[in-house]
């Protein structure tokens, strides 16, 4: 980063922006191979579960109809049970892998883009040989933190879910007009809360590579490092979100379920492929670098001395505590 902490702080939306992608052209040649090692793969595995699962559901749907027009206990219907029975096994067992892959290379890429960002920024020597070396010590403590998030989400949906259930049960019987005026206000909240989760989240990774804290820990370290930025925050949050579906709407629309020919199919794959790619690279060094501007609205100077030693400990496979007997990571400065 060329711009001196302090200044971070009065970054916004574009600024913001303007600074990822300066980090990106300063360090193209680490994040390229960054990228064709774990990014590439993981958008593949984006667009690959769309049109496989198209596949399979196309089978399933032709097995259904077939099923419902033979009698029941004759041969046919038998076999045709069986198919689905299998087809559907098949057809989770497939989201279930889909799913532990794209956990495990969001993880590993995760720790790549932000161990190699906090490198750049105290000068260290990078290269993509010590990057790989790290990231499985880096990966265990996003995993922890990972579990937390999901379990506080997990909790969070479970209280939504109630309470629209309980507005169904009191309200949805006698007034159809009330509930579902409220059943949108419970929406609206559910989403706001949604929101508010994953930017911590976000945040809360880029924790748990920097500093000492992950699980919890960074999880209530980021609600408070938010602070003061969680509005730029969340509209770049929902910004890169929509850019997101767009992409994956697109290509299930134009090349999964598209007449355009086999062609043109290829070229739009390719070109959703490689958008997507770029996506997801700019979003995970633009949750660093919000890190950073965060660090910088709350006048918190990040030691690179300390960091340095922090990130060291990472290649001899140890740990080293960034908080001693004061926190020498999180220094005061004045601006």
């Amino acid at each position: 980063m060329d711009r001196e902490p302090e200044e971070l702080q009065f970054l916004g939306f574009f600024g913001i922006y303007h600074e990822a992608y300066n980090i990106i052209a300063s360090w193209r040649k680490i994040f390229s191979q960054i990228a064709l090692a774990f990014i590439l793969p993981l958008s593949f595995i984006y667009l690959a579960q769309i049109e496989i699962s198209n596949l399979l559901f196309s089978e399933i749907d032709q097995d259904e109809h077939s099923l419902h027009r033979t009698r029941s206990g004759s041969p046919m219907n038998n076999r045709i049970q069986d198919r689905l029975t299998s087809e559907w096994t098949a057809f989770w067992i497939f989201k279930v892998m889909y799913h532990i892959c794209l956990l495990v290379l969001s993880l590993l890429s995760t720790s790549a883009v932000v161990y190699t960002i906090a490198c750049a920024y105290t000068t260290k020597e990078i290269t993509f040989r010590k990057v790989i070396s790290v990231v499985p010590t880096v990966w265990k403590r996003l995993m922890i933190t990972f579990l937390w998030t999901f379990l506080i989400m997990f909790l969070y949906n479970f209280v939504m879910l109630l309470i629209e259930i309980l507005l169904l049960v009191t309200v949805g019987l006698s007034n159809d007009v009330a509930f579902y005026i409220l059943s949108v206000i419970v929406l609206i909240i559910w989403a706001i809360g949604f929101v508010y989760i994953s930017v911590i989240w976000h945040l809360a990774s880029v924790v748990s590579v920097l500093e000492e804290s992950y699980g919890y820990k960074a999880f209530s370290k980021s609600k408070a490092l938010i602070k003061g930025k969680m509005w730029i925050a969340s509209v770049i949050f929902i910004t890169l979100q929509i850019s997101f579906i767009i992409v994956l709407v697109a290509f299930e629309n134009l090349v999964a379920h598209g007449g355009i020919g086999v062609m043109g199919k290829v070229i739009l794959g390719i070109f959703c492929f490689s958008l997507l790619s770029i996506l997801i690279h700019f979003a995970l060094v633009i949750q660093t670098v919000v890190y950073f501007v965060c660090k910088s609205y709350h006048h918190e100077n990040i030691d690179k001395s300390c960091l340095a030693e922090h990130l060291e400990a990472y290649n001899l496979g140890d740990y080293a505590p960034l908080i001693r007997d004061k926190d020498i990571q999180l220094e005061q400065y004045d601006v």
